[in-house]
């Protein structure tokens, strides 16, 4: 049976307030050149591109008490909420084009009001090489990209836990982790403390995608809203290097469509985050096309010759 998705609305967020590296500001650009917006229609589709959010400036400066750029942040992500409520409240899907992925505070945070609101169940998939479950008292750097798992989960600053009204905002058991490899020491003791549910790239080799895919979708049902927060650095650098920080031996092409079908199949994807793609990084706008590639999946494309 064709599967039918609900009418998309897209944003843009051009800002990478929440990285180390410059660029993600230009991702949402990269990914509308790439012809997402065109794919989506193709696919039948009703989407609609809302233009990108305002907010304010990156100050390019350093870290003050652990974090780098917060009130900008919060901005940003106030920004993003407010979007990602108004659209789900329409009865549409909100796509968010990062930007870097600090903003997934503010969109997973309204789409967690929302499930509370309509008294439905939150599963979160996040697609990321990083576990993204730092602290201010133990980041390296103080870039917020590397914090929104823990914000989400009542873990940070007030100005970011409380966001969305709720604290925490998430629970720790509705999420996913699929693809990481790349854990700060300390941070490595943090998800293990709180339990985070976690399909590292040793496991993938070890059982195969798909299973871990089965696995991380179990217990889906009608009544389950399924957020995904796709950050391109899951994908291995050598087929994605439009990030700012890629890491070697991540997911490949052919796991990356395999995720997203499965995803697909599941009949359950409620909203969706893009985010981390860099065109100053990238070659000839490649990751992009590449994450256009991926969504058209996401939204029912098969590879595959199935009935």
């Amino acid at each position: 049976m064709q599967q039918t998705y609900p009418p998309v609305s897209i944003f843009g967020v051009p800002t990478d307030v929440g990285a180390g590296r410059r660029g993600a500001s230009m991702g949402p650009e990269g990914l509308r050149v790439a012809g997402l917006v065109e794919a989506l229609l193709a696919r039948g589709v009703d989407v609609d591109d809302l233009g990108d959010l305002q907010g304010p400036k990156n100050p390019w400066t350093g870290p003050e008490a652990g974090y780098r750029h917060l009130e900008e942040v919060v901005a940003w992500n106030r920004a993003v909420l407010a979007a990602s409520s108004a659209e789900l409240a329409r009865g549409r899907m909100p796509v968010m084009l990062g930007g870097d992925h600090c903003l997934a505070i503010g969109s997973i945070a309204a789409v967690a009001n929302h499930c509370r609101s309509q008294g439905r169940k939150l599963r979160v998939l996040w697609l990321d090489a990083h576990t993204d479950f730092n602290t201010s008292h133990i980041t390296p750097s103080g870039n917020v990209h590397g914090m929104p798992v823990a914000c989400l989960c009542g873990i940070g600053p007030s100005v970011l836990t409380q966001l969305g009204g709720h604290t925490p905002s998430m629970q720790v058991s509705q999420f996913r982790q699929i693809g990481i490899r790349s854990v700060d020491p300390d941070e490595k003791r943090l998800v293990k403390e709180h339990g985070l549910d976690i399909y590292d790239m040793r496991y993938i080799d070890e059982v195969g995608m798909r299973r871990v895919v089965e696995e991380a979708l179990e217990g889906l049902d009608a009544d389950t809203h399924l957020h995904v927060s796709f950050d391109v650095d899951v994908l291995d650098p050598t087929i994605a290097p439009g990030t700012g920080t890629p890491v070697p031996g991540g997911i490949n092409y052919r796991e990356a469509q395999l995720v997203m079908e499965m995803i697909a199949d599941s009949g359950r994807l409620g909203s969706l985050d893009i985010v981390e793609v860099n065109t100053a990084l990238d070659h000839g706008n490649a990751t992009a096309e590449l994450a256009v590639d991926l969504v058209e999946s996401l939204f029912g494309k098969s590879t595959l010759m199935r009935d």
